[in-house]
């Protein structure tokens, strides 16, 4: 049997040693376009950044070692031009010699990647401004701000590559600028989760322009001058678009392949394409979300090496594994903080229309009379008929990895809330609290299904009339330092003796500073002939949060309209 990969990064080089470890006597071609193979993409960022010191040390492996490890004939700097699925060849090119090709196949495998979007706007091809994509756009990054002596940053897009650059650029000690579409950054979080984040960058120093979109750019004698559709600009040394990425699928397309609606290379469950002797893994690819049951596309390493494995199997020993989709779990280091998202943020389920309950907690990442304990806020989403969970978002300084992880196996399973409520954790001081986050986040969950918790959120708080009651439960001095507008103070010790103070027949939203508190405050009401009693999802903290970031960007937007003025 002879087998073609093209592309020999994640997903191709995952499939080609699979592929050697399941038939030593095959013949094995990767075709790569590029001058790497099988090189860590993640760690692009960290290595400009100066974090990783050793540019070998991104290298899982060379051309030369895996050739002699799994005696597979790679071809860097060749680029397959065209497919003909019916001769079951390809033409490649070669881009030192420039001789051109065919060569044959019994199975193919595309793994093409994704490349980054570059929009046709004025003045993108100056001197200056990169996309972040290869080893090659590294190398060049990295040799530009040795050598040009930058000192301001702009990055275009604050999606997961845009912010490790941020961190990283900044860290060099460059001044960093951030321009974001959107109205907030990470685009698979929801608002409250992305404010914290975004609170903490602000705090870091990095200027974070949200609702702003880039119409174009400048070369002058200084630099790059990056034009706003407000009218406002900002100067910078090094401009880097982060704005995305989309299926490469030119290949696919010219080889009469099935596109699909997420217009990436459709695949079955067994990662073939529509032509049978073909096979698709990686960011080219679309698939079933396991939540929507909708295609999807992913872009991130960990699904693509898995995808490669299951196909490599498919090939060779027929259509037995089938691939059961991603749900987009991910991680991202932003400065000191660690944010994590696994399965679909509310607002995208409120999209697909599928009904669900959220509930935000906070607590420490181990047990508090242990030294260094550092909090962490997580987010779930859940089914209100069985708790069926659909999504986890976390943002904390310590532990977060271990539970997006628990989180996300749970989610990919269909696992309920029920379960994480008895979910058996290893628990000592050091690591975890005898009720681990996740064991809190899930009894708050159960409580909200039963109706022992009813919650209203950050964002419904301007529905409260002046018929009703705000109620903070904090100390004295917690509500001195800081309070809700109309609110009124009990502190939850007192509440017990002072509750003749309200109304029955009153609607009363409680709130404390993360949450507990205001638990507790509504199952005394509640069982004292207060009926209508809601406590403030993820407390006062995430209000503030919220509020602080909306705030933020009022002034910011403000301060660009008087500077174009």
């Amino acid at each position: 049997m002879k087998y073609i990969i093209i592309g020999a990064v994640a997903g191709g080089a995952s499939t080609a040693a699979r592929l050697r470890r399941l038939d030593e006597h095959a013949e094995i071609i990767i075709f790569e376009k590029g001058e790497f193979i099988s090189y860590a993409n993640c760690g692009l960022p960290y290595y400009i950044g100066d974090v990783i010191k050793d540019r070998n040390a991104l290298f899982v492996q060379t051309a030369a070692s895996f050739n002699r490890r799994f005696n597979i004939d790679v071809r860097t700097l060749t680029e397959v031009l065209s497919i003909n699925s019916v001769s079951k060849t390809i033409t490649a090119l070669n881009q030192i010699t420039g001789l051109e090709y065919e060569e044959s196949y019994d199975k193919l495998v595309l793994s093409p990647g994704a490349e980054p979007i570059r929009p046709p706007l004025p003045g993108i091809t100056s001197e200056g401004i990169f996309t972040l994509r290869n080893v090659a756009d590294t190398d060049y990054i990295k040799a530009f701000v040795q050598q040009k002596n930058t000192k301001k940053a702009v990055i275009i897009g604050a999606g997961f590559i845009g912010l490790e650059m941020a961190e990283n650029l900044h860290d060099l000690g460059l001044e960093v600028s951030v321009i974001e579409m959107g109205n907030q950054i990470l685009a698979p979080l929801d608002y409250p989760m992305a404010a914290i984040v975004q609170q903490h960058i602000r705090s870091k120093g990095v200027k974070l322009l949200l609702n702003a979109a880039v119409i174009g750019f400048e070369k002058t004698s200084s630099g790059i001058n990056v034009l706003l559709k407000d009218g406002s600009s900002l100067e910078a040394d090094i401009v880097l678009l982060s704005i995305g990425v989309k299926p490469d699928t030119k290949l696919a397309v010219n080889a009469g392949l099935k596109i699909g609606d997420a217009k990436g290379i459709w695949v079955n469950e067994f990662l073939q394409t529509s032509n049978p002797d073909i096979y698709a893994v990686g960011d080219a690819i679309e698939f079933t979300n396991p939540i929507t049951n909708k295609s999807m596309n992913t872009y991130l390493a960990g699904p693509a090496n898995k995808q490669g494995r299951i196909c490599a199997n498919n090939v060779v020993l027929g259509n037995l594994q089938k691939y059961n989709g991603a749900i987009n779990t991910a991680i991202v280091k932003v400065f000191d903080l660690t944010v994590a998202t696994a399965g679909m943020a509310s607002k995208h389920l409120e999209i697909a229309q599928i009904k669900h309950l959220v509930s935000t907690t906070h607590n420490g990442s181990h047990a508090g009379y242990y030294p260094g304990a550092k909090q962490m806020s997580i987010q779930i989403a859940f089914a209100p008929a069985d708790g069926r969970i659909l999504s986890a978002q976390i943002a904390g300084y310590d532990g977060v990895d271990k539970r997006i992880d628990i989180l996300s196996s749970a989610i990919k399973r269909n696992s309920t809330i029920y379960e994480l409520t008895e979910f058996e954790h290893a628990y000592a001081p050091p690591y975890s609290s005898a009720k681990d986050p996740i064991n809190i986040a899930a009894f708050v969950a159960e409580n909200i299904l039963h109706d022992r918790l009813r919650v209203f959120y950050w964002n419904q708080l301007d529905t409260i009339s002046e018929n009703d009651i705000l109620l903070d439960v904090r100390t004295k001095e917690e509500f001195e330092a800081g309070y809700i507008v109309n609110a009124i103070n009990i502190p939850i010790d007192d509440l017990r003796e002072r509750m003749h103070e309200l109304d029955q027949n009153k609607k009363i939203f409680i709130y404390c500073l993360g949450g507990l508190r205001g638990y507790l405050a509504q199952r005394i009401l509640r069982q004292n002939n207060f009926q209508n009693v809601l406590n403030l999802s993820g407390g006062y903290q995430l209000w503030e949060a919220c509020s602080n970031e909306l705030n933020e960007n009022k002034s910011v937007e403000k301060r660009r309209l008087l500077a174009v003025q």
